[in-house]
């Protein structure tokens, strides 16, 4: 079935935040476990769904939830969870009473990522959501890993770090778009600056981090453009990324641009490099994507 990202927006526009766990809010995974798990979950989420949908077992998930709230685990918090949470020993909200609003997961699109990029807006620091910061960019996670301790680092708390060459076709897309603050910064105490790359980064890791920048810039996206000093602009309220230079330098910039490198000659490194799909169509390959002419199976 086709799966884009505007369904995973219009999705965050209406589902609230309901689990209680970090990054985005103060427990475990364990008390998640033992609340019920992802059963709970979905039963809070029952007025969304389709629950006449048959599971594996042959049964609907109307069936499988019921199965499971008649059995369902003490909702308690473990020894190890953090008791001064905002709602203590609430592990999994309901609709009506979430453990946050909706738009937890927040789509950006502007002339940075103009087909969309990803911030994880509840593990955000609320202060850096709408900010405006001179770039200093990686071009690859080596180039980072190179750069980001050096105590001459040329940067302060108000840059946004760029991490570039990370997205699906360059690189599969790793987990590496949680950059690291870099160290003089964190031993001043700098917890939070904003982020952004075609990268993707872990489900337990938090911070206003800017992910899947789509295109991406080894395929031509903007991101490709970004230098040191450029101002990028978050507004995550707004729904934009955006990069504050002018299009007539842009396309100076694009027309001495060096050629992107050639795909690998063979193998399944050439197939993935000429065929992977972009980040907001789902890093797919794209002959295992619907067939237009095709119903979706049910």
């Amino acid at each position: 079935m086709p799966l884009t990202l505007t369904a995973f927006e219009q999705a965050a526009a209406r589902v609230p935040l309901l689990v209680n766990c970090k990054p985005s809010g103060a427990l475990w995974l364990e008390d998640l476990h033992r609340a019920g798990g992802m059963p709970a979950v979905l039963a809070e989420l029952g007025p969304l769904l389709n629950l006449d949908v048959l599971c594996v077992t042959g049964n609907t998930l109307r069936e499988q939830l019921r199965e499971h709230a008649a059995g369902r685990a003490d909702p308690t918090q473990s020894e190890r969870s953090i008791s001064a949470s905002q709602a203590p020993g609430v592990v999994v909200g309901t609709l009506a009473e979430p453990v946050g609003p909706p738009g937890a997961l927040t789509v950006l699109r502007g002339s940075l990522a103009p087909d969309g990029a990803v911030l994880k807006r509840s593990a955000a620091t609320p202060a850096l959501l709408k900010h405006r910061g001179p770039a200093l960019v990686f071009e690859s996670p080596a180039d980072l890993a190179a750069r980001i301790d050096d105590p001459a680092l040329p940067v302060t708390p108000e840059h946004v770090l760029v991490l570039r060459n990370s997205g699906p076709a360059a690189a599969g897309m790793p987990e590496n778009g949680s950059v690291p603050i870099p160290r003089k910064l964190a031993e001043a105490g700098v917890r939070d600056m904003v982020r952004v790359s075609d990268a993707r980064m872990s489900g337990t890791a938090g911070g206003t981090v800017v992910l899947h920048c789509s295109p991406e810039a080894a395929r031509g996206g903007p991101l490709a453009l970004v230098e040191d000093g450029d101002l990028i602009q978050l507004d995550a309220d707004g729904g934009r990324i955006d990069l504050l230079v002018s299009e007539q330098e842009l396309a100076a910039r694009r027309s001495r641009a060096p050629a992107p490198p050639a795909p690998p000659r063979r193998g399944w490194k050439r197939l993935h490099a000429e065929h992977v799909l972009p980040a907001h169509l789902g890093a797919d390959l794209d002959f295992l994507a619907p067939d237009p002419d095709t119903s979706p199976i049910r």
